[in-house]
């Protein structure tokens, strides 16, 4: 099979198409073949090696993992005679680990123990671009989104709405009954209502930091600003969530004093 593949940290001169041998499943594992998978910015931290936290999980002087590649659609080729959860001819989309499973190659190797809890069946109405397209942004936003006592009625500010992690904050609250304000270009006011938000900023006319309204909850989706810098625009007991600057703080929580 064809792999992405790298002996060290770096750019994206480091890695190089390489001809591997095909992964064959033991009895626990299944082997995908994957038809579509992102390059995002886990893979950048993972590929660069940076910040430097990431090397206590994925190498301290050299990558364990030499094949990039965090997440994937693709169908399943081959079960090992344990496996009971999927069938070969599933068609799947998953999220293999912010520190790199390896999909950036025609065939993915997982155990089920994994697979159960880190991929999903393919909607039929998405073809595999699509679906590997949605993952990285919707895996990131629902740990934070799940961390919420979310109730109707409630407000949310979504700074970055149609970025991956923001579009999807957007979708994910919306069942919730929660009333969505979402800052983005104008270009894409159609958009963010269409997912979901009631209320619609845009950043390039208008200073969202200057909203004259309280939040519930406030998502830096896209990691531009700080808790101190929001606090005024929440309310009590409010909820400041931001994607940081790294994988290590993607949504951190932080509560607004009483």
């Amino acid at each position: 099979m064809k792999a992405a593949y790298r002996t060290e940290y770096g750019l994206s001169n480091v890695l190089s198409v390489r001809e591997l041998e095909t992964p064959r499943p033991t009895a626990d594992e299944i082997l995908i073949r994957v038809h579509a998978a992102t390059v995002n910015r886990s893979d950048c931290h993972v590929l660069w090696g940076k910040p430097s936290v990431m090397r206590l999980f994925t190498g301290l002087s050299k990558p364990k993992m030499h094949t990039t590649g965090c997440d994937f659609a693709g169908q399943i080729v081959a079960i090992g005679e344990q496996v009971t959860s999927f069938k070969i001819g599933d068609k799947v989309m998953g999220f293999g680990s912010g520190f790199g499973c390896g999909s950036h190659a025609e065939f993915l190797l997982m155990k089920e123990s994994k697979a159960v809890k880190r991929m999903v069946s393919c909607p039929e109405q998405l073809n595999y671009e699509e679906a590997a397209a949605c993952i990285e942004g919707a895996f990131y936003s629902q740990g934070g989104v799940r961390k919420l006592n979310l109730q109707p009625g409630q407000k949310a500010l979504v700074i970055g709405a149609t970025g991956a992690i923001g579009s999807a904050t957007v979708q994910l609250l919306k069942p919730f009954g929660v009333h969505i304000t979402a800052v983005c270009r104008g270009q894409h006011v159609d958009l963010v209502k269409s997912l979901g938000a009631e209320i619609t900023v845009d950043y390039e006319k208008e200073d969202w930091s200057k909203l004259n309204d309280q939040y519930d909850y406030i998502f830096d989706a896209v990691g531009i600003t700080t808790f101190i810098k929001c606090k005024h625009l929440l309310g009590k007991d409010g909820k400041f969530l931001s994607a940081g600057g790294s994988i290590s703080n993607v949504f951190t929580v932080l509560a607004a004093p009483l």
